[in-house]
């Protein structure tokens, strides 16, 4: 059997002068730059990944408009996740415009800069939700522990939804800390739903400075014990990344976790756990 071609299943790009990108005050200074396709294509060149999947930086469609020009230039980007207002009553019709790009694979709502936890559980995003998924399409979901409840609510409501965890959800590990009996639990309890994935991702920014494969282990041991490595997919969170480490060493330390596995769980997790779940073209 053919090996998956390798992804990295969550990255961003940004141009700041289109000015949406309300979250980038002085704290993430380094990053606050025009970071574009030719600043990544000779890093995933570098690690032989053959594509990526572009998320979403600003809560606009505009910027999903964007992101899907890019897409249309260099053929490597094979998934682009937008931004649509879930409490939007004409939102279908935004999501049928939106896919009739290819590349567009469905929509992540920045439910952690949210403030009401059970936003995504009112009856219009529910709504459309079920809208979403009767078109093929993802939830990305963006949360921190605070949401793990109000997911699988929202999740046993549209069990036809496919929906990916970013980031294992945020668990709370700076410093050393350990992520929580409600962490392990919360996702334990979404685990048990076929239709919910989860990212390593964004760890090395949650952990903060002197974060190892050591410092990270516990959190995707439990993921991938829960999960198990067909619904569990890698991804850089490049740029934001930089703020905390650099792209060759996430990568190096994510072969030290995913080293005990074998060549067919790490075969998934590098790009077939993606292609599967956003159905990217595999050419």
């Amino acid at each position: 059997m053919a090996q998956p071609d390798p992804i990295d299943a969550h990255q961003h790009f940004w141009q700041i002068a289109r000015g949406d990108y309300d979250w980038m005050t002085d704290d993430v200074a380094a990053i606050r730059r025009d970071i574009l396709p030719a600043d990544l294509a000779p890093v995933l060149q570098r690690h032989g990944i053959a594509g990526t999947v572009v998320v979403q930086a600003a809560a606009t469609v505009a910027e999903t408009d964007y992101l899907l020009s890019l897409a249309q230039d260099h053929g490597w980007i094979k998934g682009v996740v937008g931004w649509v207002d879930l409490a939007d009553p004409a939102a279908a019709q935004t999501f049928d415009r939106l896919a009739a790009h290819p590349a567009f694979k469905g929509v992540r709502p920045m439910l952690q800069d949210i403030s009401d936890t059970r936003w995504i559980a009112q009856p219009a995003v529910i709504a459309n939700l079920h809208k979403l998924a009767e078109r093929g399409l993802r939830l990305d979901a963006l949360v921190t522990p605070r949401h793990l409840d109000v997911l699988a609510e929202v999740a046993a409501q549209v069990p036809s939804l496919k929906i990916v965890i970013n980031h294992c959800a945020k668990p709370v590990i700076a410093g050393g800390a350990d992520a929580g009996d409600d962490w392990r639990r919360g996702m334990a309890q979404l685990a048990k739903l076929p239709q919910i994935m989860c990212k390593v991702s964004g760890l090395a920014n949650e952990a903060g400075p002197g974060w190892t494969a050591d410092v990270l282990r516990p959190v995707v041991d439990h993921v991938l014990a829960r999960f198990g490595a067909e619904r569990v997919m890698w991804g850089s969170d490049w740029p934001v990344l930089n703020l905390a480490g650099n792209y060759d060493r996430w990568r190096s330390v994510s072969e030290e976790l995913f080293a005990p596995l074998s060549d067919a769980d790490r075969a998934a997790i590098y790009g077939g756990t993606a292609q599967r779940f956003y159905g990217l073209d595999a050419g």
